[in-house]
């Protein structure tokens, strides 16, 4: 099979032990262009495009949010904003609890404080929210007509462990609930995945590849749809259980650079 396309997720698969792209990974991706390599991930494309600029693919597309926003050229190719009506009822829930609730759309993020769970995604991502409450945001949001892409949820275990089964009572068919640590809760639109966003990006920028024409990365829960879809799914070493059980291939870790070994292999 020929393999015209690279997708990779981000945290846990592409960047190494420090959070950032090893010399390796930048050289091998600069090493295959003109293949296309896109990013695909749960972050917010801000949280993105200082990789793409150290890749030097600024004119690849990005899959944001799991898929809920795709981007080309800072053209809109798809997004998918959770109903207002679910992102009251999570402020609600929330505001009974000590959970830290972050909310993003399009390239803005807005937290109610700069507490221990916004400085430390500030620090892993390197963008500085907008400080706001978040029934002012929604507020806004209903007057601009717009909604979240994600919300993202941050505490203690045991409270998240509550809120999640709370949502997934109430809201299971609206939105997509993901699980990407212990003490986080993302949320986006249900119909959104990596995939789909794959879909998206088949129909109106490669139009002449198809599913089979493609290599993904991952590590996580949210990556299983897309690693069974594509012509070879493949799971950095430090995935979980249920990646390394339905990928194709199996690489090294992403702190040992396992994203570069298997380009170089297969390119």
């Amino acid at each position: 099979m020929t393999y015209k396309l690279i997708c990779s997720d981000i945290d846990g698969t592409l960047l190494d032990k420090n959070r950032e792209l090893s010399q390796m990974t930048i050289q091998e991706i600069q090493r295959v262009s003109p293949i296309p390599f896109v990013l695909i991930s749960s972050r917010m494309p801000k949280a993105m495009r200082h990789l793409q600029n150290r890749l030097g693919n600024t004119s690849a597309p990005i899959i944001a949010y799991n898929g809920g926003l795709v981007l080309h050229n800072n053209r809109i190719l798809h997004s998918a904003f959770i109903d207002n009506a679910v992102l009251e009822a999570v402020i609600f829930l929330c505001e009974k609890t000590a959970i830290h609730l972050s909310l993003y759309s399009e390239d803005e993020w807005f937290v109610p404080e700069m507490d221990f769970w916004a400085n430390r995604e500030s620090e892993n991502t390197k963008v500085i929210p907008i400080v706001k409450s978040s029934k002012s945001v929604l507020s806004q949001w209903k007057n601009e007509g717009k909604g979240a892409h994600k919300m993202m949820c941050m505490g203690d275990e045991a409270e998240i462990d509550v809120l999640y089964k709370t949502l997934e009572n109430s809201f299971s068919n609206e939105i997509m609930l993901y699980r990407s640590k212990p003490t986080y809760i993302e949320i986006s639109h249900h119909s959104v995945s990596k995939k789909t966003a794959i879909d998206v990006l088949l129909k109106n920028c490669y139009p002449t590849f198809s599913m089979k024409n493609i290599v993904a990365f991952g590590d996580n829960y949210n990556d299983i749809e897309m690693l069974k879809a594509v012509g070879l799914g493949v799971a950095v070493a430090n995935a979980i259980k249920e990646v390394l059980q339905i990928a194709d291939k199996i690489t090294d870790t992403n702190k040992n650079d396992g994203v570069a070994k298997t380009i170089k292999e297969l390119f």
